[in-house]
């Protein structure tokens, strides 16, 4: 399966995404300025490519899980996972009775607007919500065999930009520390019987996570995208004689979630 990163609030970069036929649209709320509405109509673009929305929330926030489903993700990932009880708490908030204690609202485009018999509405979003556990820092990959084992989470997401930073080689995802982390975190997903994935930031580091059994890449984003188009556009005409004022002074980072 492969994701890109939404940056841009717009219904038409999702829905475009979408119908170029991309597995998956992650769509960022923990570090990014936006609303549920807008979340909403990103989401519902989407769904005319048949793509799914994998949400992030920011960490804790586990009442807002069941929001982000009512508007339409059918993926979360919660971010900065540090414990089985920490996966547990992901679990609850999201899955209905008796696996969680989501609470019940069915007027949503999960449902989808109370069109689906209520029990086999509950059966199929317990069945069919996928939940990942970030795995972002040392502590947290020591423990990563336990969150792997909470019923309900689905897959273990290894983090190289947080993970970087916290192990001391900050954007480094070719460092020998980063890229032992990932390995491991895969391993230990994969002997729990859970599933594995990551975000990379070119094709070498695709095929090691491929390599390690991940089902699951994220690579670039529309904002990506769109610049280097620009900066293509830049150096053809710049063959012609046209001047641009903006120039950069430094390789862009590639590394945005």
């Amino acid at each position: 399966m492969l994701a890109t990163v939404a940056h841009f609030h717009d219904p038409q970069s999702a829905e475009l995404i979408g119908l170029l036929g991309i597995d998956c649209l992650w769509i960022d709320l923990e570090h990014q300025p936006l609303g549920m509405n807008q979340l909403e109509n990103m989401a519902r673009a989407a769904r005319v490519g048949d793509m799914d929305v994998m949400a992030r929330p920011a960490k804790g926030e586990f009442q807002r899980l069941a929001r982000l489903l009512e508007a339409g993700a059918s993926v979360i990932m919660y971010p900065r996972c540090e414990s089985a009880e920490e996966a547990r708490q992901i679990v609850r908030a999201a899955k209905f009775p008796p696996l969680g204690e989501r609470g019940l609202f069915t007027a949503s485009p999960d449902n989808p607007y109370c069109m689906t018999p209520l029990t086999e509405y509950l059966r199929k979003a317990n069945q069919q919500t996928v939940l990942l556990a970030q795995v972002e820092s040392p502590s947290a990959v020591k423990c990563a065999r336990e969150m792997a084992e909470v019923e309900g989470i689905d897959m273990l997401f290894f983090g190289p930009g947080d993970f970087s930073m916290m192990a001391g080689v900050p954007g480094e995802f070719d460092s020998p520390l980063v890229r032992s982390a990932m390995a491991d975190t895969a391993r230990q997903a994969l002997a729990a019987g859970k599933r594995f994935g990551t975000l990379v930031a070119n094709l070498e580091q695709a095929r090691r996570a491929l390599d390690l059994g991940a089902s699951l890449l994220t690579y670039g984003g529309d904002l990506h995208f769109v610049r280097q188009a620009v900066l293509d556009m830049r150096r053809d005409f710049g063959k012609l004689g046209f001047v641009f004022g903006q120039t950069l002074t430094a390789p862009p980072s590639e590394i945005s979630v």
